[in-house]
């Protein structure tokens, strides 16, 4: 089982930025289309101080069925997902993408590919370049 970021206690901030993380996921899915991998796995590195492995177990856990069930199989084998965590992400997850789709509707199609192809950009530059 993995020693980092095990059954963390999660404190009333932690919470908060879960939440928002996935209300961001589920606006940015439902809006441009993208899955929780490129939202999610970063947020959860960046801003609750998730192993990379942790993110990615916990953001496969939040999109379990049908999309990553094995995937998910194989990374809880090896402790590497948190259950309270990914329960709170896709409750909020649901809340975001409604609103994400709502507004996505709305905008012209050069739109919605500028916020794409931007967001992409910083996350990937992120990545590449963080710490």
């Amino acid at each position: 089982m993995n020693e980092l970021n095990q059954h963390k206690k999660l404190t009333m901030n932690d919470v908060i930025a879960l939440l928002i993380i996935g209300i961001a996921a589920g606006i940015l899915s439902g809006l441009v289309g993208v899955g929780g991998g490129i939202i999610i796995v970063p947020a959860l590195v960046y801003f609750v101080g998730f192993t990379q492995q942790m993110a990615q177990g916990t953001s496969l856990s939040v999109l379990l069925l049908p999309t990553g069930i094995f995937a998910v199989i194989n990374y809880y084998k090896e402790g590497y997902v948190d259950w309270k965590v990914a329960l709170i992400i896709a409750s909020s997850f649901l809340i975001g993408g409604y609103f994400g789709s709502k507004l996505a509707v709305t905008l012209n199609q050069y739109t919605v590919k500028k916020i794409f192809a931007g967001f992409v950009v910083v996350v990937g530059l992120k990545m590449l370049i963080g710490k």
